[in-house]
């Protein structure tokens, strides 16, 4: 058995700790400083923390290789299993054109360019977000605005500062699920306190987007629709987040707010032609005249609909228990932590969910979306095959994270750091969103920062006598502030609208947003903290 030590440089916590952070600074380093390649950083990270594991913590090598494994496996089940099955189906409705469909629909919504910027941005986006995440939504809605006419700059911004909210929830959850999975905290707990905290911001976010497109003329004569848009989807996220399905947040959000949205009277009136002349100013696409058959509308709707109807039977009681059965838990080979205390680590035991997992159920609903818009099963055996290879670097990004992530815990460093950081105390709660944050400025995934400041924060929040359910979400919840300025979905939103080499232009444009909101989430989460908003955790 090896026994996770605390201190075990010098008999040092700060040396310790500054040796445990070596993995973590390396990547950060490699990805801010140096601008390498997100898959090559997290393998060289990977091999630092293995370096100190085993040199500086004294784990074996063999339980040090195993702790990697693991994560790697936990990386492409479920984590990129989700990923690669949601993106596939939007592979399927590229390939037949039914996307065109659906965003010709969307276009027939409302001609007023705020509104269209609130139902592709806000409400699609967030769908897109529920179904696929890294990166996908922001470049398929810049470009989608590009297409309706707004400008490539400022279709890049709205896209960017929408995809906010509904990212702790992203494909179908996998940021949460990792956070419950390398923290050891329930993941309905984990789901429960974060759909608490990102709500609020699906509150804020329509209003500033109006505010985006059309400065305070657009405030002025949109904020009808924007807050009820805003409202409809943070009461949905937060029901589906608690008493639900973690995984069915965002897609209920999305459906909800959207529904919300045209329903306002407002949001349907045609827009007055000055405003037209000054928001769009790009070229609109001429295909959006086109008027599609009924019945291909319908198939352009139907894989959400298919999603959603089949992780809603997965909820039904007796259903989930049938699926979870299908489960498997072993020991994981060639791995026997225990902490400093001496009780064995939930670590040393592995949950295989084989069909209950988030990633089987879109699978299912893929198969189902292929015979409905006429896909033969060759092609898209095809598609599948596709997806993969385009996300090859992503793969490898997720899984050298998580193998990272994996070793800092097992290993004890995680640990370490967490002691050493709980000396902020009280002010642990205002910095727990800021270190979120940053993780995900730097990786471009709330995924990737909750593996890599998760279970830092939990033990932080122990020795601070704060909340651990608390400041793991307020981890993700912070983090999500940090996707529009993080320099992978700057680069995405730049080529999808034909900017390359002006990331610096939106950066400067999208920073004082993302820091102005995540100011307001570090003190949600203060008061949160304290009997001021204590009263809103569960």
């Amino acid at each position: 058995m090896f026994v996770q030590q605390l201190e075990p440089v010098a008999d040092s916590l700060g040396l310790s700790a500054l040796v445990a952070t070596l993995p973590l600074l390396t990547v950060l380093v490699l990805l801010g400083a140096v601008r390498m390649k997100a898959h090559r950083a997290g393998l060289i990270g990977l091999a630092v923390a293995v370096l100190v594991a085993w040199l500086g913590y004294g784990m074996p090598l063999g339980q040090t290789a195993s702790s990697a494994a693991q994560g790697v496996l936990f990386g492409l089940f479920p984590i990129l299993w989700i990923v690669v099955n949601a993106l596939w189906v939007h592979r399927m409705t590229v390939r037949t054109r039914h996307f065109d469909i659906l965003r010709r629909s969307f276009g027939r919504l409302s001609d007023d360019p705020r509104v269209q910027a609130l139902v592709v941005a806000f409400c699609f986006g967030a769908l897109l977000e529920a179904l696929a995440g890294f990166g996908a939504p922001v470049a398929i809605c810049a470009v989608m605005l590009v297409a309706l006419g707004f400008d490539p700059v400022r279709a890049a911004v709205v896209a960017l500062v929408a995809n906010t909210a509904p990212v702790a929830f992203g494909a179908m959850g996998t940021p949460v699920v990792t956070l419950a999975q390398v923290t050891g905290l329930p993941l309905d707990t984990v789901a429960t306190v974060v759909g608490r905290q990102t709500p609020l911001l699906a509150l804020v976010v329509p209003l500033l987007l109006v505010w985006l497109v059309d400065g305070r003329r657009g405030l002025r004569e949109t904020w009808v629709p924007a807050l009820a848009c805003g409202f409809a989807f943070a009461a949905a996220q937060f029901a589906a987040s608690n008493y639900v399905s973690a995984q069915l947040a965002d897609i209920g959000a999305a459906l909800v707010g959207a529904g919300a949205l045209v329903a306002v009277p407002h949001a349907r009136r045609p827009a007055a032609e000055p405003v037209r002349a000054t928001v769009l100013t790009g070229v609109r696409s001429e295909d959006l005249d086109h008027d599609d058959p009924r019945p291909e509308v319908l198939r352009a709707y139907a894989p959400y609909a298919l999603i959603v109807a089949v992780f809603s039977l997965a909820q039904i009681p007796a259903v989930k228990d049938l699926l979870a059965r299908a489960t498997r838990t072993f020991d994981w080979p060639f791995l026997d932590v225990a902490d400093p205390s001496g009780h064995p680590v939930g670590g040393n035991v592995f949950s295989l969910p084989l069909v209950s997992t988030g990633g089987t159920l879109v699978l299912l609903a893929g198969a189902a979306t292929a015979a409905v818009i006429g896909v033969h099963a060759r092609v898209a055996a095809r598609e599948w095959a596709a997806t993969v290879h385009e996300l090859r670097f992503a793969i490898l990004t997720v899984t050298s994270v998580l193998a990272l992530a994996y070793v800092m815990n097992l290993s004890g460093q995680a640990a370490t750091i967490g002691h050493y950081v709980a000396a902020a105390g009280a002010g642990l709660a205002f910095l727990s969103p800021v270190l979120g944050w940053f993780g995900v400025a730097v990786t471009g995934s709330d995924t990737s920062a909750n593996a890599l400041f998760g279970a830092l924060q939990v033990t932080a929040a122990k020795e601070a006598g704060l909340s651990p359910e608390l400041l793991a979400a307020a981890n993700s919840s912070g983090g999500v502030l940090g996707k529009m300025i993080s320099p992978q979905n700057l680069t995405i939103a730049c080529a999808a609208v034909g900017l390359a080499g002006r990331e610096g232009d939106l950066l400067r444009k999208v920073l004082p947003w993302s820091l102005g909101l995540l100011l307001v989430m570090c003190l949600v989460v203060v008061g949160q903290s304290t009997a001021v908003l204590g009263w809103t955790l569960p």
